[in-house]
């Protein structure tokens, strides 16, 4: 997933966000693929809700690089946008991507697994089926399939105008077509999470566009926007409160399957559009708050993301030869330690060098080309 790099300035509340994603995430799959049970009771049954968290983060990340300098009327540069992009997330994946390639017989395998030239080209999680090998990555297809539209709609629907009225149309249209998408499958018969639905590009994208939204504001109507981050706190129980509603309503088919399935989505990214709102505000306890180790989860989010799962399938048959039980609560400390371990390494031996590279060949500040005489823009205390 897109991550927030270590700059020397950072938001607490976006760590937070993000560290709360990653645990969602990790819970989810500790249930599903090593203790078959409901260990963490309904935080791991929603912790599916993770993805969409980081869906929101990201949609508002890019968002922000992208739209900054189409605010400001300077050029992008695609070429140093999409390479800084690639150095980000390509060199994690692949390696884990090597792994999967060269234990085809492993406990990490699945049923089976889509042609390499797929997850070559982010596009596996077209007719991706539950149970096969490296499934998670599916939402990362999503991401960088954004990654290549969503510039081009800047450079189209902005241009330069420096208007942001037709990308607000653009953006409402998308979210309207994931629901309508959505709710024509449920009319076919498959709910939001049968896996053609919930693995699909066209139902799943509309959850980057709150973070987008937030994104257009920042950039094209900071007045507006300003007013909005005064009420940091509201908007954190707002966020809180609308999310667990919607997540209610999903897991309890409330109001009815078929606006569950429809609606649900939408309605959890826009409530975590909320709590991303509050992490921005200066004077939310949210982005006040300094959680200890939220924010090395958060640095390394991506790279568990990548490694946690084959680890947790890697290690359930070992916990069952040996008759240790995995609803123990010194098992899963120690099989969510391995989990996040895995994803330290990764860090450290593939991530970090990249990264490092990037900042060599691609600074950050780089991806736009400046009228004379226009303002630099003012240091950001987030990298992507």
């Amino acid at each position: 997933m897109t991550q927030l790099q270590s700059p020397s300035a950072r938001l607490a509340g976006l760590d937070t966000l993000r560290a709360l994603a990653i645990a969602l995430v990790l819970m989810s799959h500790y249930q599903g693929f090593v203790s078959h049970a409901p260990t963490f009771g309904i935080m791991g049954k929603i912790g599916w809700a993770g993805v969409d968290l980081f869906f929101v983060l990201s949609g508002y990340l890019i968002g922000n690089q992208l739209l900054a300098p189409a605010a400001r009327g300077d050029h992008l540069n695609l070429k140093t946008f999409f390479a800084r992009r690639l150095l980000r997330t390509l060199p994690n994946y692949y390696a884990v991507l090597a792994v999967y390639l060269l234990l085809p017989d492993s406990p990490i395998a699945g049923k089976s697994m889509a042609p390499v030239w797929q997850f070559l080209t982010f596009t596996q999680n077209f007719g991706l089926n539950y149970g096969e090998t490296f499934t998670h990555s599916w939402s990362l297809c999503i991401e960088e399939q954004f990654y290549l539209v969503f510039p081009l709609a800047v450079l189209v629907l902005v241009g330069s105008e420096r208007s942001p009225r037709l990308l607000w149309c653009a953006l409402f249209a998308a979210i309207g077509t994931g629901m309508t998408v959505r709710g024509m499958a449920f009319l076919d018969g498959m709910d939001a999470f049968a896996a053609p639905v919930y693995y699909s590009s066209f139902s799943r994208f509309d959850e980057l566009l709150p973070g987008v939204a937030i994104a257009m504001l920042k950039n094209f109507h900071p007045a507006a926007f300003a007013r909005i981050l005064r009420h940091g706190n509201a908007l954190l129980v707002a966020g809180l409160a609308m999310s667990a509603a919607v997540l209610y309503g999903i897991t309890n088919d409330v109001p009815t399957a078929f606006a569950a399935s429809t609606f649900g989505f939408s309605l959890v990214a826009a409530s975590f559009a909320l709590l991303t709102c509050s992490a921005l505000s200066p004077g939310s306890i949210l982005n006040r708050a300094r959680i200890p180790g939220a924010a090395s989860l958060a640095l390394w989010s991506y790279a568990i993301y990548l490694v946690h799962k084959p680890v947790f399938m890697a290690l359930r048959p070992e916990l069952i030869s040996r008759r240790i039980d995995p609803g123990a609560s010194l098992t899963i400390a120690a099989v969510m330690a391995a989990g996040i371990l895995g994803g330290w390494v990764l860090y450290r031996v593939i991530e970090t060098p990249f990264m490092q590279l990037r900042a060599r060949w691609y600074p950050a500040g780089t991806s736009t080309t400046h009228h004379a005489g226009a303002a630099m823009p003012a240091g950001h205390s987030i990298r992507g």
